[in-house]
């Protein structure tokens, strides 16, 4: 098919046409043919939609995406009007990731620049390793988020489950709600006047209307950073 194409807008039915068919026309064809907004109908739960693309296009997917959506995305602003499976936004590098739904585990994970927003909740280890990407989840995270997070932050809207942050390094975590455990070398910090210009210009980013002042600083106790072998590596 081509599917139909008015005024630079590409409609692409996914019960027409394949996630493949759909990815190779987005890397090879969409900015040769002067796309710059795309409407994906009937994800139906589909893997891999919109991973890895490299130009400034809108992608509005209309309905629940599978795992990976999104993935590896650069420049491209995706927004899943629904929910999503593992993985969405995987080491993301820019643009925009927007998820209107609830995410399951790992979103996020190993980005390194860019921006996910999930509206309802993540499952567990969102951001996990993550490299310099940014991600706002509107409710709650599930246990294990930010695990072995290097670089970039994780806000938290509602509550975040055990042993979060475990094993930081250099990223930070807002927390708005209840925390039901921090992990190994994690701890709460007072909060800076960097970390309230931060936290409003990701808030604002992502839409939500919450006041900086109601959220917790968590980063790393740094005591990971250095093998104590005089004690055993005990803490």
């Amino acid at each position: 098919m081509e599917q139909t194409v008015r005024g630079g807008k590409l409609m692409w039915d996914l019960r027409e046409r394949s996630v493949r068919e759909l990815n190779y026309y987005l890397h090879h064809n969409a900015v040769k043919n002067g796309i710059t907004e795309v409407q994906i109908f009937n994800p139906d739960g589909a893997h891999h939609i919109a991973v890895g693309l490299d130009a400034p296009i809108k992608v509005d997917i209309l309905g629940n995406a599978g795992y990976f959506v999104g993935g590896m995305n650069k420049q491209a602003h995706i927004t899943v009007h629904g929910n999503v499976g593992w993985s969405v936004a995987e080491n993301i590098m820019s643009g925009v990731v927007r998820v209107k739904g609830y995410a399951s585990e790992c979103a996020g994970a190993s980005g390194h620049g860019g921006l996910l927003v999930i509206e309802k909740d993540a499952s567990s280890r969102c951001g996990i390793s993550m490299k310099g990407n940014d991600i706002v989840v509107g409710g709650s995270v599930g246990h294990f988020s930010a695990f072995m997070a290097q670089a970039g932050h994780l806000v938290v809207c509602g509550n975040a489950g055990d042993g979060l942050g475990d094993s930081l390094y250099e990223a930070v975590i807002y927390v708005r709600g209840e925390i039901r455990s921090l992990g190994a070398d994690a701890q709460e910090e007072p909060m800076a006047e960097d970390d309230y210009k931060t936290l409003a210009a990701l808030l604002e980013k992502a839409g939500f209307k919450h006041h900086p002042e109601d959220f917790k600083r968590i980063a790393s106790a740094k005591k990971l950073y250095h093998w104590n072998a005089e004690h055993y590596q005990e803490y």
